[in-house]
């Protein structure tokens, strides 16, 4: 998106603006990623060295049916409860246990034992409630920093060559 201002000449010798740093949740993540793989083939192989194959891909298969069955579960009940609430003219927040079911049933569905286990807790209505909560805190202070999540959905910004900051809306004149 352009501004229509030119884009400012920087001196041969003057250096361009350094780039801001990488969050650390883009460092971490990928390595994160990287050790939960590791893991779950660690943890296949270790399965199969100690029974089979076969019980290792009936473990893979029974995991992949559970979270369906608790995905499909999960949808009926959000949607029944989202037409009550609609019948009664009110808002319900009875909705919130369903998204954290519908979670564990996605860790059921991915193939890997510490997947099944984090799916399997999120089924538990004690780890929901705790999961929910710190989810709740942590959107709430998002929401209240500027520069974070929150921040974003705020409004639309143009970001003029020299820094400044101009609010506001695009209006185009069709012709």
């Amino acid at each position: 998106m352009t501004t229509g201002s030119p884009t400012p000449a920087y001196p041969t010798s003057a250096q361009p603006p350094a780039q801001p740093r990488r969050s650390r949740l883009r460092t971490v993540l990928p390595l994160a990623l990287a050790a939960w793989l590791v893991l779950e083939i660690w943890l296949l192989t270790v399965v199969a060295g100690a029974t089979s194959g076969l019980v290792v891909l009936l473990l893979l298969v029974a995991g992949f049916v559970l979270g369906a069955v608790v995905i499909k579960r999960a949808g009926r009940r959000a949607f029944q409860n989202l037409n009550e609430a609609l019948q009664r003219g009110t808002a319900s927040n009875r909705g919130g246990g369903n998204g954290l079911m519908m979670l564990g049933g996605l860790f059921l569905m991915i193939p890997g034992l510490a997947s099944d286990v984090v799916g399997l807790l999120l089924l538990l209505p004690p780890v929901q409630k705790a999961v929910s909560g710190y989810g709740e805190r942590k959107l709430r202070a998002a929401a209240a920093t500027p520069g974070t999540l929150g921040d974003a959905f705020q409004q639309a910004r143009i970001h003029r060559p020299d820094g400044k900051v101009v609010q506001g809306e695009v209006i185009r004149d069709e012709q």
